[in-house]
């Protein structure tokens, strides 16, 4: 029997799937608290790892937001033959399809979902390596079906090794925008634009006490946040949009995350802000690891000052925060929205993988991948989406 056949079938035991390649052992932890010591331990190595899968955001979704839903941690731990951690899977199981499917924890609000990766590891991982990984979580029979979305193929300069198996594009694209050291400013932001947002923000230069700033306290960060669940419901509200963030439990999560600190001082999710004295003008929030930073969410005022597009102002101001730290990319999260094109002009390739491991995960996991190619043809047909959008505003 191939490996492949044995991974479909969930019948390769240890000796198949051990042998092949450097993944020799796998523990499969069902709370944070008992994979926390290795998980810590990888993510703080400087591995190969998102900044959307450390510990603490993790954990603030799966105590706010997983536990609440019902979703078990399912986190597979690989190890070497010397019991080296090589890989940490952080995922959640739950019942679709009348399968057991494991998929990331962080729900939709983490851009993007990958393993901790051992570097090493991950630059020299082979298919057969992927393979016996997964057929040693088959074997365990904890899980039918793996279901894997917003894949990056790449993080920094190291390979995604999940995607030595087969997969497929995820049905959103992610806007990026490159940004090479030392680049000159109109590079990142075109010297036309610029002008255009500096005419605009001479209006809002004008308001006492106008600032761009990183919320550092416990104090701003309270005050912000505070501020944006009294304003996003109206925002969402007025473009006929279900408010995400008024989903239980959503709110304690991004408190948590934001209180959070990492190594350096930096808060797991940062806020920044455009403000006057008189009111919060605008936030953009997002996560970064000293290379990249990915926004999440963001508001801005109801009052008259929103006329003079605080929010892209804000986001030039992030930008060019950034690349004075000689940032290599920004990202402004999954979607085509229009204003995500002013900025980002390339895209982050991204991809989801439904791995069978069972034959009931295989009935599972082919109607997840249908669905989602379904979903794919949709976003980029824009006769489609027309009409998906007008169903879901006559809907809603």
């Amino acid at each position: 029997m191939t490996m492949a056949a044995a991974i479909e079938n969930g019948t390769a035991d240890t000796q198949t799937w051990s042998k092949p390649g450097r993944v020799a052992s796998i523990d499969i932890v069902q709370d944070l608290a008992s994979a926390e010591a290795v998980w810590r331990a990888m993510e703080n190595a400087g591995q190969s790892c998102t900044p959307f899968q450390r510990f603490d955001f993790v954990g603030a979704w799966q105590r706010n937001v997983g536990a609440r839903e019902g979703l078990t941690p399912f986190i597979v731990i690989a190890y070497d033959a010397e019991r080296r951690p090589l890989m940490l899977l952080p995922l959640a199981v739950r019942h679709v399809y009348g399968a057991r499917c494991a998929g990331f924890m962080g729900g939709k609000h983490s851009t993007f979902n990958m393993a901790l990766w051992d570097k090493d590891f991950a630059a020299a991982a082979t298919q057969a390596d992927i393979e016996g990984l997964m057929a040693a979580i088959s074997q365990r029979g904890e899980a039918d079906v793996l279901a894997l979305h917003q894949q990056p193929l790449r993080w920094r300069d190291l390979p995604n090794p999940i995607a030595l198996l087969p997969h497929q594009p995820s049905a959103n694209d992610c806007p990026l925008l490159k940004m090479e050291p030392g680049a000159a400013p109109t590079t990142l932001v075109s010297k036309s634009f610029r002008q255009r947002l500096k005419g605009k923000e001479r209006k809002l230069q004008a308001l006492p006490g106008f600032r761009y700033h990183v919320a550092t306290s416990d104090q701003d960060i309270t005050r912000l946040l505070d501020w944006f669940f009294r304003i996003k419901p109206l925002r969402m509200a007025e473009q006929k949009l279900p408010d995400v963030f008024a989903e239980p439990g959503i709110e304690a999560f991004i408190r948590d995350a934001c209180a959070a600190q990492v190594p350096g001082g930096n808060r797991v999710i940062d806020i920044h802000a455009l403000e006057c004295d008189e009111e919060v003008i605008a936030i953009f929030t997002g996560v970064d690891d000293g290379h990249r930073f990915s926004m999440m969410f963001n508001t801005y005022t109801m009052s008259p000052n929103s006329k003079y597009s605080p929010g892209l102002i804000l986001m030039r101001d992030i930008i060019d925060h950034f690349a004075g730290r000689d940032y290599r990319a920004f990202d402004l999260g999954i979607g085509s929205d229009d204003y995500k094109r002013l900025f980002c002009k390339d895209d982050e390739p991204i991809f989801d993988s439904f791995i069978a491991l069972s034959q009931r995960g295989k009935l599972a996991a082919g109607v997840m991948s249908g669905l989602n190619r379904t979903k794919r043809m949709v976003k980029h047909n824009p006769a489609l989406l027309e009409m998906a959008q007008k169903l879901r505003n006559a809907f809603s």
